[in-house]
């Protein structure tokens, strides 16, 4: 178990090694408002990001906003939406958050963790990349990926993603969550995959694995 100065001095290496490598990290999931974010969010679940961006263009050519997605019968939805998997619990997730958005919030996204968390299909995670990415609240999304590249690399023992989340805030500045964890699944991806890693080409590890 690493001491906090040496879970510190990694994570700055971490956060210099990554802005060297990602300098710019677009948002994987296409959208061009809060709203089509929190949808192609909650469509993201358990489906990967170029599933998503496959189907969202189908239906948000048919319904881009609450009041217009409010209004799709259920079964059109579970129907666009059906490659990306759990289609049933999702259709029925987009069409009555977005009828709360209609109702409660003035057909607005709210700029607001707790009040994200508390619409249908919106878990901690997909509250916190809105929150973050599309109103620049200081959020740190942590997936199943960042959870496990975080235990790799030895800076958290969190047994869950929330625990690994909360040791994460406390290591790097808040200004770097918005862009850090999505340079960490950048990373992930392309140098750092759970099967088939090579400290050959896994900059970090081989960092660390160098220090030890």
């Amino acid at each position: 178990m690493l001491t906090d100065k040496q879970k510190k001095k990694r994570a700055a290496y971490i956060l210099k090694t990554l802005n060297r490598l990602y300098p710019e990290v677009p948002l994987p999931l296409k959208h061009k408002d809060p709203y089509t974010l929190l949808v192609a969010t909650i469509l993201s679940a358990q489906c990967t990001d170029a599933r998503v961006n496959q189907v969202t263009p189908t239906l948000f050519a048919l319904a881009d906003t609450p009041e217009k997605m409010a209004k799709l019968p259920l079964h059109t939805v579970e129907e666009i939406i059906k490659p990306c998997g759990l289609y049933r619990n999702k259709a029925k997730a987009i069409v009555e958050t977005s009828r709360i958005l209609v109702e409660k919030y003035g057909g607005q996204v709210p700029a607001d963790l707790e009040a994200l968390e508390q619409l249908p299909g919106v878990g901690h995670k997909t509250a916190s990349v809105v929150a973050v990415q599309a109103f620049g609240i200081p959020a740190f999304p942590v997936d199943t990926h960042i959870h496990r590249l975080a235990k790799r690399w030895k800076l958290t023992e969190g047994k869950t993603v929330r625990q690994t989340e909360e040791d994460l805030k406390r290591l790097f500045p808040s200004e770097t969550w918005p862009k850090l964890h999505l340079q960490i699944i950048y990373y992930g991806r392309q140098y750092c995959p759970a099967r088939g890693h090579s400290l050959d080409k896994c900059i970090i590890c081989r960092h660390f694995e160098e220090e030890e």
